[in-house]
């Protein structure tokens, strides 16, 4: 039997994307709404209740109206707004954040899909919190560079028009350091406060890098980058979405220079250390529109419906 699925917001970059991973996908039946209704809240309504799944694509108050509108106990709501990411009541849709994530989101009916620079900060930040690497009072400072696809439909659009000489260096942007990814990028690490972090938006479509720097004088206990990387290695062994690159390997650069956009196209994570013994950075690198987003929302439904996790992913 064919899973019913349903997008809430199918116009919009997320949505177009989740699309794009079910179109070839023989064990889903999608519902779709008529362009002209889109907006009509009882044909939403109907849609949602009828679905097994509903994917939300919408900004966090419409994903909260769309969240009140579900009349069962059956229909499992995945949520790409920041509207529920740091909710008790839904599931934080990164199977790869701890031992029990994986089972957790598996049986929940409410899940939240985590944003594209929280994801790689929390990865790259969970396992040095879990194992009293760092302090939960830790004071992060990072940054992300991202392809312009994350910025939303107006965003490629004027990228993508030409013209404005403006566009064409990174811009960072976000200077009030109130990202709307903050909150959770602290409450799913086990920090106390929130890293302080700035995005850079560059002229390229997708791909996203977020970079955190240490000394050893800020570790709770004596650890070296070498160390750390190693501690990557054991808490990601079994997940395959995860890659942790060797230390410092020159493989990990393309003659000196980290490529942002080698991930594209996939729903993995690469994870880096680079540094020496006074200094060091964690890397993490994702797809924005892959993990960061849509590839991060189907692993979740896969889990939820109990077809296999990497079903229409690439590793």
């Amino acid at each position: 039997m064919s899973t019913k699925v349903f997008v809430d917001g199918q116009e919009g970059t997320t949505g177009l994307k989740i699309f794009e991973y079910l179109s070839s996908r023989t064990d889903v039946e999608i519902l779709r709404i008529d362009e002209a209704r889109r907006k009509d809240l009882d044909e939403r309504r109907r849609l949602i209740n009828t679905s097994d799944v509903t994917f939300l694509c919408l900004p966090d108050t419409a994903s909260r109206e769309s969240a009140m509108l579900v009349e069962n106990s059956r229909t499992i709501l995945i949520d790409a707004s920041t509207a529920f990411r740091t909710s008790a009541d839904w599931a934080y849709g990164l199977p790869e954040l701890a031992p029990s994530q994986r089972e957790h989101i598996r049986h929940a009916k409410r899940i939240a899909v985590p944003g594209c620079h929280a994801s790689a900060f929390v990865l790259a930040m969970r396992p040095l919190v879990e194992a009293a690497a760092i302090d939960p009072a830790f004071a992060a400072h990072s940054y992300s560079i991202t392809g312009y696809s994350g910025g939303g439909k107006k965003m490629i659009a004027d990228y993508e028009a030409g013209g404005n000489a403006r566009l064409d260096s990174p811009r960072p942007y976000a200077l009030g350091l109130t990202h709307k990814h903050l909150p959770e990028m602290a409450a799913h690490t086990g920090l106390t406060h929130p890293p302080l972090f700035t995005p850079i938006v560059g002229n390229f479509y997708q791909g996203l890098a977020v970079t955190t720097y240490f000394s050893p004088s800020q570790m709770a206990r004596p650890m070296t980058p070498q160390a750390v990387q190693a501690l990557f290695e054991h808490y990601y062994a079994r997940e395959a979405f995860v890659r942790v690159a060797p230390f410092n390997a020159e493989a990990n650069l393309d003659d000196g220079f980290f490529d942002v956009q080698a991930n594209n196209g996939t729903n993995r994570v690469d994870l880096f250390v680079f540094g020496n013994e006074e200094r060091f950075v964690t890397v993490a690198r994702l797809d924005n529109l892959g993990k960061g987003a849509s590839g991060a929302a189907i692993q979740c439904m896969n889990l939820s419906i109990g077809a296999a996790e990497d079903s229409g992913l690439v590793h």
